[in-house]
């Protein structure tokens, strides 16, 4: 999963199809293991921009704050 302390990466640009479709650079699928059929969740912000995450990896994530928050509860 992507830290946001990691080195960042950067694969050049991509051009936005008439479809509004990109392709995502071989290296950066690979990278992130990124296979036909994947689901990608989008986020965005017009002042900050687009987040392309893998869904898997926000579940982790989601499990991971879900299970701090029981912890907390169960300390109280």
């Amino acid at each position: 999963m992507f830290h946001l302390d990691e080195e960042p990466h950067s694969f050049g640009t991509v051009k936005v199809g008439e479809r509004g479709q990109i392709v995502i650079p071989k290296d950066t699928r690979e990278l992130f293991d990124i296979k036909p059929g994947d689901n990608l969740l989008l986020i965005a912000s017009k002042k900050r921009g687009i987040v392309i995450l893998k869904s898997d990896a926000v579940k982790e994530v989601a499990q991971k704050i879900l299970s701090k928050i029981e912890t907390r509860e169960k300390d109280k």
